[in-house]
């Protein structure tokens, strides 16, 4: 399993809760944050059935995620959030077989709960469908480095981002609403097909083709349903797995760029960087020296 997380003040996992932090009457403050995903435990879950003090706000990157809201059980695929308020029970879990990536944020203040109830986040609104969108994973990893560094004034850096992420995802909340109820399903039912056949060669026209519908229309549901085209989204799919194959494994980038899909490693680190801004060497690099000041 690849963990990725960052503590205010470098607390041990659940301390912030039981902290003094916790209780003070600050506006906004951010305890922890972190990303997940399962390379080879066959499954990781979470029960609180009496929840946490503070608010936690979930991410499903890639893959889905099975939740139990209001005793009824959920499979919610990539590009739902879950929000979950102080005291409200938590119950989800992953499968490897699903292929999950989420990111978690854990938050807390006095001007939280009017924030959300201005975003329209309530809590009979726990699930948030806003599409997959490439902003929020660059926002989540931007705090777990904030936490990890702790550099001046982190905090009040913290918090700026924390507001930025909620903003964008109450901005691109029902961005889906224009697809029907079936075409919805249509839409998941791609979004699992492209996660388990990324690294294949995948031609959108053909998948559109066994739906019956046209390209262009597909193309369209899709980029509503998600925030991105077929392609970008299979792109992003690449991008992320080869960042994890980066991070866990010592596979060289010729064997990375294989195992996601690309014959030509020089194609593969041309495109890793048009998407990251670094090349995939100069990213593991980062990472290993971000793992060693942690």
């Amino acid at each position: 399993m690849y963990v990725n997380c960052g503590y205010l003040n470098h607390l041990l996992r659940d301390e912030f809760e039981q902290s003094t932090y916790s209780s003070r009457p600050n506006p906004m403050i951010v305890g922890s944050c972190g990303e997940y995903r399962l390379i080879s435990y066959p499954r990781y879950g979470t029960k609180r059935p009496k929840g946490r003090k503070d608010y936690q706000l979930l991410y499903i990157a890639a893959g889905q995620g099975h939740f139990v809201i209001n005793g009824v059980d959920r499979v919610l695929s990539a590009g739902h959030l879950v929000l979950y308020h102080p005291d409200q029970p938590q119950d989800y879990y992953y499968l490897l077989q699903d292929q999950p990536s989420v990111f978690w944020i854990h938050f807390t203040g006095t001007e939280v709960p009017e924030l959300l109830r201005h975003l329209g986040l309530t809590p009979d609104k726990p699930i948030l469908s806003t599409g997959v969108i490439p902003e929020y994973k660059r926002l989540f990893r931007q705090i777990i480095q904030e936490l990890q560094l702790a550099k001046p004034m982190y905090e009040d850096v913290l918090v700026a981002l924390t507001r930025q992420l909620l903003a964008l995802a109450a901005r691109n909340l029902n961005r889906d609403g224009h697809v029907s109820g079936a075409m919805q399903q249509e839409m998941d039912d791609a979004i699992q097909y492209f996660n388990k056949h990324f690294a294949q060669s995948i031609s959108v026209e053909e998948y559109a083709k066994k739906l019956h519908i046209s390209t262009a229309w597909f193309i369209h549901s899709f980029k509503e349903h998600t925030g991105m085209t077929p392609m970008q989204y299979i792109l992003s799919l690449r991008v992320s797995n080869a960042q994890t194959l980066l991070e866990t494994t010592n596979y060289t980038i010729t064997e990375i760029a294989a195992i996601v899909g690309y014959d030509n490693p020089l194609y593969f680190s041309r495109i890793f960087k048009k998407q990251l801004g670094v090349s995939p060497q100069q990213y593991r690099s980062q990472r290993e020296k971000q793992q060693d000041l942690s």
